[in-house]
């Protein structure tokens, strides 16, 4: 991975052609929200199935949460829509046929040079595509569980949501007195926050 990927730092803005064939940024897909963000060998890979398997549950959950959840993979389109709709996911996936984001992150799995995927990698974003955490996951369990993956969004979404605990006396007072820019959908972006306390 390259050196100036690390906690902290914020992860590339890649734009790649969806599962639909529409090209999206991360960012556009990011929103104000937290981020899961699968880098994947393919649908060919069964510890990659089985991981997106499992995310499919977790998916239900981030939906609730204003959470979101994205896989890009070496796949090519038509492999795309494939591992997407054989897992039974509904986020978006994203194609990287042309190895933009191997050779950009210097994550070639160059033990495979048959099918020449990326190294995979889990990686939980803030808000602002800040990484908060990185998970290598060329073995199964380097991967994050599901709970691993709750706990890590936990600390995400205390960090970025003011109102995250709306039983303080200052929370309520601020709702009483109509300051609803402190509460989640009404309130400024954590961007915007930031901004402000710099």
């Amino acid at each position: 991975m390259r050196s100036d990927i690390v906690l902290g730092a914020v992860f590339p803005d890649y734009e790649l052609p969806d599962h639909t064939t529409k090209r999206r940024k991360l960012s556009e897909l990011q929103g104000q929200h937290p981020m899961i963000l699968v880098l994947s060998r393919g649908g060919y890979c069964p510890k990659d199935r089985r991981q997106a398997e499992g995310l499919v549950q977790l998916h239900r959950e981030l939906e609730v949460a204003y959470c979101r959840l994205v896989t890009i993979s070496t796949d090519n389109i038509t492999e795309t829509n494939e591992y997407r709709s054989g897992v039974g996911a509904h986020w978006p996936f994203l194609s990287d046929a042309g190895r933009k984001i191997q050779k950009d992150l210097d994550i070639a799995e160059y033990t495979d040079p048959l099918h020449n995927p990326m190294i995979p990698y889990t990686i939980v974003l803030e808000p602002g595509l800040v990484i908060y955490k990185i998970y290598m996951g060329y073995w199964f369990f380097g991967r994050p569980t599901l709970e691993d993956l709750r706990q890590d969004l936990r600390a995400v979404l205390r960090k970025c949501r003011p109102d995250w605990d709306i039983t303080t006396p200052e929370l309520k007072a601020a709702w009483q007195e109509g300051r609803k820019e402190l509460f989640y959908p009404y309130g400024k972006t954590y961007a915007q926050t930031l901004g402000e306390q710099d």
